[in-house]
Order: structure tokens, then C-alpha cells, then sequence
């Protein structure tokens, strides 16, 4: 009886857990109605190496946060292996979040690919972040990193 009891108040905590996570992805993440990367689709950046405007029809939620795909195979690579298309700084502007932890709204077109994983910069009015953070992006990288580690809490 005391080890069943305890197997389901694991099972609990664990819930409880998991909604604490998604609760956590869905108020930290740059989301507009809960759909990530105002609709691009997270894989063809790796794929096809430009940002591709994702269908309605052919989406996924991932703990939470939806994301939208050009292709139902785009949807499957994705759905194998989420943490490896998602986008770093829960899709917030990497120079704001390296310069100033900042989470500031992106251009999806305007990215990067970096050690395998997917930044995205702000690029509007005569302002494209991607080009100051090449200039110092490693000291950058490492103030995002750090920034956003108390921005959000796994």
C-alpha cells in the first residue's frame, strides 16, 4: 500500500511540474496567441536556410508553445527532436538579450544558425541587431546565455 502511495504522489508531482514548465514557456516565450515565431517555420531554417512563412494547417504544440511548418515532414523533424529547431532565448532578439537581457520582439527573416541552434535578431527601422552582435558576438553570446538563465527557469 505505501509503495502505491508513493508511485502516485510521484505521478502528481511530476504533473504538477510539467504545467509549471508549460505555464513557464507560455508567459516567458515571444508567443502571439500562443504561436511561436509569428508563424515561420522553425525547421526550415535548417533546412532550406531562409525563414519559410509555416502553414495553419500543418502545426504542433510543444509544451505549450505552437509552432506552425511549410511541410508535414518539416512538422515530423520537429516533432523528433524539438530542442534542436527551437529557437534560443525562447525566440527574443539575441543582441537584446546579450546587450541588455532585454526580451525585444524579432524580425523571423533576420537569423542565424549558430553551433546548431536558431537566433533570431530585431530588424526594423534602420536597425538590424544581427550586425552589431557579429561584431562582438561572442562576449554577446555569453550575456544572452546568462540573461536569459534568470529570464526563465526550467
Amino acid at each position: 500500500m505505501k509503495i502505491t502511495l508513493f508511485t502516485i504522489a510521484l505521478l502528481i508531482i511530476g504533473q504538477a511540474n510539467a504545467q509549471d514548465a508549460t505555464s513557464n514557456r507560455k508567459k516567458e516565450f515571444n508567443l502571439a496567441n500562443g504561436l511561436a515565431i509569428q508563424g515561420y517555420d522553425p525547421v526550415s531554417y535548417f533546412t532550406a536556410g531562409k525563414a519559410v512563412e509555416g502553414k495553419k494547417d500543418v502545426s504542433l504544440a510543444y509544451q505549450g508553445v505552437t509552432y506552425r511548418f511549410s511541410s508535414t515532414s518539416n512538422r515530423d523533424l520537429f516533432k523528433a527532436t524539438p530542442e534542436k529547431y527551437e529557437p534560443i532565448y525562447g525566440g527574443w532578439c539575441a543582441y537584446a538579450m546579450g546587450a541588455t537581457g532585454e526580451k525585444v520582439e524579432v524580425d523571423p527573416e533576420t537569423f542565424k544558425i549558430i553551433d546548431g541552434k536558431l537566433y533570431l535578431y530585431y530588424n526594423k527601422l534602420f536597425t538590424n541587431t544581427l550586425k552589431t552582435w557579429n561584431k562582438d558576438e561572442k562576449a554577446l553570446k555569453e550575456k544572452a546565455d546568462n540573461n536569459w538563465t534568470k529570464i526563465f527557469k526550467k
